[in-house]
């Protein structure tokens, strides 16, 4: 029978294929008996001769993941998070369904949360993580793959475009808020809840990401920081009093339209009550100031609202300019 040579090159590739697999399983049988090699981390063959990337949660792709870094000797195994797991490697005779690992992290899983974090605290600890244990993640047991994925190159929540709707997963109220026309550019992934918080935990209230209010909105709002010869006393105390960091319908995130948010302050029995209100003034012969009727804003006389350096802006620094 006459042979094609075209038919030859067609099957050539396959048949050498063919040849260097059944030469690799003869090696392969001959040098470990059978025994799988380790794919990412030091002794994970015992693991991946099951898990491997064909099923519905895939794990190897851990190599591309800090923790799958073969060369950082603070790198972890399979068993450094999930416990030795015998039961689980090695089926018990007469049980219908292989056991969970020791440590599991699935959604509904039977190891408590504190036994989890306690997994990855072993190595995650210190530094803007030393204030985990009082901080209201903790207090509430949030586990940390509740936020954080472990077996994946791309963290949502380690992503400023993708980490708010991690965050709004619990914080639902906050999903509305950033939805209104003043708001912060947390849409656009310029600023991240982490900017602002820490969801570690913090020495400052609502896990501020510094001591206080005041100086976290500080890292970016410099300009009002000062030093002023005079202060608002709102400024330096909790910039929220005023602001909604999340978002309002009011410009430059207020809680509420001026002047009503000055009068939630400014009592009206004097003349921050008085002048921008309707109610006639003692001092203009009991008729409303016309100026203010007209805009009714305190920050027509008032530009500097967080502070300045005129003595003659503030009342307490009257004898400065006597």
């Amino acid at each position: 029978m006459r042979v094609d040579s075209r038919s030859i090159r067609r099957w050539m590739p396959a048949a050498l294929l063919s040849i260097a697999m059944l030469c690799g399983a003869s090696a392969w049988a001959a040098e470990g008996g059978g025994e799988k090699k380790d794919l990412v981390l030091k002794g994970d063959a015992v693991c991946t001769r099951c898990h491997d990337e064909g099923e519905e949660k895939p794990v190897l792709s851990i190599g591309k993941t800090k923790h799958g870094t073969v060369a950082d000797s603070r790198t972890p195994t399979c068993t450094s998070c999930h416990g030795e797991s015998p039961t689980h490697i090695n089926k018990p005779e007469g049980v219908s369904e292989r056991p969970s690992p020791d440590v599991n992290y699935v959604k509904d899983s039977k190891t408590p949360i504190e036994k989890r974090n306690e997994t990855c605290l072993n190595c995650h600890s210190g530094s803007k993580r030393m204030f985990w244990s009082n901080s209201t993640h903790a207090q509430e047991d949030v586990a940390c793959t509740s936020c954080h994925q472990v077996h994946t190159q791309h963290d949502k929540v380690r992503d400023k475009t993708t980490q708010p709707e991690t965050c709004f997963n619990c914080h639902k109220d906050k999903r509305a808020e950033i939805e209104r026309p003043s708001r912060h550019p947390i849409k656009e992934g310029k600023v991240a809840c982490s900017d602002c918080h820490n969801p570690h935990g913090s020495a400052g209230p609502k896990l501020m990401a510094r001591d206080s209010v005041v100086a976290t909105c500080y890292s970016c709002h410099a300009d009002k920081r000062g030093p002023f010869l005079w202060s608002h006393q709102p400024v330096t105390e909790d910039c929220a009093i005023c602001h909604n960091p999340h978002g309002t319908t009011t410009p430059k995130m207020l809680k509420e339209r001026v002047p009503f948010l000055c009068q939630e302050c400014h009592e009206p029995g004097s003349h921050q009550g008085f002048a921008p209100s309707l109610t006639p003034y003692p001092k203009n012969n009991g008729m409303p100031q016309p100026d203010v009727v007209v805009a009714r804003g305190c920050m027509n006389c008032h530009t500097n609202i967080h502070g300045g350096s005129s003595p003659v802006n503030s009342s307490g620094a009257r004898s400065l300019v006597k």
